[in-house]
């Protein structure tokens, strides 16, 4: 399975690019690397092409071979083999009949994440949803699954809520498009409690919630959803998910981040305040 022990495939492909990078800086070969720590060379192999889960013990080993000292760079690195949660299953390994694996690597980038960047264009973001309103988009999504497997899912979205109560708690940033407000989603009442949850939300000092009105016209935003996960230690573990209907797609090229990371800037400043946003989600709860 993929997203528990040793971290979500797309870190594990990213640490094994990093640590292949190392070792040629270090003019070894696979084979040089694998005699040092002691292993096959088929595993050194596995790591680098992320096919193969690391320990945070097993990084630190080759970053030993490698010369490679600064305590900054170690702990980034060892970060991406998923050391940071203590190396066991996440919450979510229970839930495993029920979630895909794009779904598990989400979770799991969102448990280790120190900040989230995400715009919404159409509903309210999965970590700031009631479970009435998790519940009816479940169920529009995926139309005919059975009702134990929505039960399951909206208690996952429920937890994942964690992180914005943990010590330190997630940031999150958030930019909605004004319809993800004006779209009934549940009916009248579910969306009049959804949207008094949003103000709850928006007054943590780690939530930061802002919305684009009508009135702003088109926006960058338009080309559609996604959401920017940064980590502890360096911008260099920063990753952009795409949401599709089946599947994710996850960015990590720094190209592909400056771009995002740009983008996401500009729709903030093309936002409304926070403050604004509030006295726009309090006027469209009253008469909802």
């Amino acid at each position: 399975m993929r997203g528990t022990r040793h971290g979500p495939a797309v870190r594990r492909r990213k640490l094994g690019e990093e640590l292949r990078g190392l070792r040629l800086a270090a003019g070894l070969t696979s084979r040089d690397a694998a005699r040092l720590v002691g292993w096959h060379q088929s595993k050194v192999s596995r790591i680098e092409t992320g096919t193969s889960g690391v320990t945070g013990a097993d990084v630190a080993r080759l970053l030993d071979a490698y010369g490679v000292r600064e305590p900054r760079s170690r702990a980034a690195l060892e970060a991406l083999s998923g050391a940071a949660d203590g190396g066991g299953a996440g919450w979510w390994h229970a839930y495993r009949g029920v979630l895909p694996p794009p779904y598990q690597d989400f979770i799991s980038l969102e448990a280790q994440a120190c900040r989230a960047r995400t715009l919404e264009t159409s509903v309210v973001p999965g970590l700031l949803q009631t479970a009435e309103y998790a519940r009816a988009v479940t169920r529009a999504a995926l139309d005919g699954v059975p009702p134990a497997t929505v039960d399951a899912l909206v208690r996952v979205r429920v937890a994942r809520q964690e992180v914005l109560r943990a010590d330190p708690p997630l940031r999150l940033e958030a930019v909605l498009d004004e319809a993800v407000l004006r779209r009934r989603v549940g009916g009248p009442e579910v969306m009049r409690r959804q949207l008094c949850r949003l103000l709850e939300w928006s007054r943590l000092p780690h939530v930061r919630l802002q919305v684009v009105p009508f009135a702003r016209g088109e926006y960058v935003g338009l080309s559609g959803s996604f959401v920017i996960f940064s980590f502890p230690n360096t911008s260099d573990l920063d990753v952009v998910s795409l949401d599709h209907l089946t599947s994710s797609l996850y960015l990590e090229r720094t190209e592909e981040l400056r771009a995002y990371g740009a983008a996401f800037r500009t729709m903030q400043a093309q936002a409304l305040s926070p403050e604004d946003t509030s006295d726009l989600i309090a006027g469209i709860g009253d008469g909802a």
